[in-house]
């Protein structure tokens, strides 16, 4: 994880220094001595962005687990979601259970986790809240109840206090003391958070709300997918259309994906045109940010 990033410098690196544990810091991340690394210092946790995770995962064979493996308690992601496949594909191949968990800068990292065993870690889930509430909150900032879709908001005494010199997005941000994610998503009996996307990356199909995490996972569950994004683009009848991109590990036609998301999407949630491509464009911290591979894709199409 990069040091600059709240994910590398809060959880990574001040938790472990916190809690009297020793840190190990490659000056890269090299999936090449990857497991070398893992081995010669007895790791016993990492924490990655699920593009780390991929790469790490693409480079073991299924059945053998790598050497080192054994020292791990446990493995940790956050900063985008993990797509479901990917976390069973994980704990298979390396023998320990992924946590999943949820931060942001303005919470001073971690608002959600799933726990270690015994505890239940739920596929899709961030967990529950670790020292602040979470509540769900519709347009008019009243709180929803469990299984109803709203805005992820937050409160607890690490979030902060507002943005410096930004009376406008304080406005926007903050409602009846909560302070709103931007995030969409819902929490289940247990209070477990589901995260559904980004507000702003919710694609309007003719006034239908798709969220393109979704058919990300749908696609991801394909045996030639490596990697894959949605997001939407113009279209003259809908004023949106669904898009994807898509990183191959196997031989798969742009038919061959849309009929596998027929089989298990809705049909205006299918997406009428798939990109195969060589690379998904990604921030330096790793994070795939929609708009700007639709702009990437645009500019070659």
């Amino acid at each position: 994880m990069a040091l600059f990033h709240v994910n590398g410098l809060v959880a990574s690196t001040l938790a472990t220094l916190f809690t009297g544990g020793t840190l190990v810091v490659p000056p890269k991340f090299n999936p090449l001595s990857f497991w070398s690394t893992v081995r010669e210092h007895r790791v016993t946790w990492y924490s990655a962005v699920p593009t780390i995770h991929q790469v790490v995962l693409s480079r073991t064979k299924t059945g053998a687990r790598p050497s080192g493996a054994e020292h791990l308690r446990f493995i940790r992601s956050c900063s985008a979601a993990l797509a479901p496949q990917t976390m069973a594909d994980i704990e298979e191949r390396f023998g320990v259970p992924i946590l999943e968990a949820y931060g942001m800068t303005e919470a001073a990292h971690q608002m959600a986790s799933n726990p270690l065993p015994p505890g239940a870690r739920k596929a899709g889930s961030v967990g529950r809240g670790t020292s602040v509430e979470i509540a769900i909150l519709d347009e008019a900032g009243d709180q929803l109840p469990p299984g109803k879709v709203g805005e992820v908001s937050i409160k607890g005494a690490n979030v902060f206090g507002g943005y410096e010199g930004n009376a406008e997005a304080n406005a926007e941000s903050f409602s009846k003391g909560w302070f709103r994610t931007g995030d969409q998503g819902y929490l289940d009996d247990e209070g477990y958070l589901m995260l559904v996307g980004r507000l702003k990356e919710l694609i309007n199909r003719g006034g239908e709300k798709i969220s393109p995490r979704e058919i990300d996972e749908t696609l991801l569950t394909h045996p030639a997918v490596a990697e894959a994004v949605c997001f939407g683009v113009a279209d003259r009848v809908y004023g949106e259309a669904v898009a994807a991109a898509v990183v191959l590990k196997g031989a798969a036609t742009e038919k061959d994906l849309i009929a596998h998301c027929r089989s298990a999407l809705s049909d205006f949630k299918c997406p009428t045109k798939i990109y195969i491509i060589d690379s998904i464009p990604r921030t330096a911290t790793g994070k795939i940010q929609r708009r700007s591979v639709a702009a990437a894709i645009a500019k070659t199409d």
